[in-house]
């Protein structure tokens, strides 16, 4: 902190103990050691007092997070999101069903076959069947030599 060497408190030993004489110099001494005991109290105080303001700061950085996210979270569980998901999925309902229906009806059921439809069916699936298939692709053979 201050870069005084042995050497440099040798001689302030030296000046203080002929300055301040053999008798009193314990006495200062104690003194001196009150005064940084005190110097050094202080000190960790205001460290402690600092860090204290620092963690304060941050624990408000992190409340002011979570009161975001809470509100974000609580804006979808309201449903602002499902909402306008219902809605967008009501639309396209709306699209393909008939215009002549009220919102309380439902279109009508499709009528149970007849004999004249199962008629239908059997020829139908007569002439998918005896279709001849397509024809085969030909292909040329590639010369690689060339």
């Amino acid at each position: 902190m201050f870069d005084i060497g042995w050497s440099e408190l040798v001689v302030i030993g030296v000046v203080a103990l002929i300055a301040i004489g053999p008798k009193e110099l314990p006495g200062v001494l104690r003194m001196v050691g009150q005064w940084l005991g005190k110097a050094r109290r202080m000190a960790s105080e205001f460290q402690g007092q600092f860090q204290e303001a620092m963690r304060e700061a941050e624990m408000a950085d992190v409340k002011k997070q979570f009161d975001d996210i809470t509100q974000t979270a609580s804006s979808i569980a309201s449903g602002n999101v499902l909402t306008s998901t219902a809605a967008e999925v009501e639309d396209a309902l709306k699209i393909g069903a008939p215009t002549n229906l009220s919102p309380t009806e439902t279109p009508n059921t499709p009528e149970p076959p007849t004999a004249e439809t199962h008629k239908e069916e059997i020829v139908h699936e007569a002439t998918t069947e005896t279709s001849p298939p397509p024809p085969a692709a030909t292909y040329q053979p590639v010369d690689k030599a060339s």
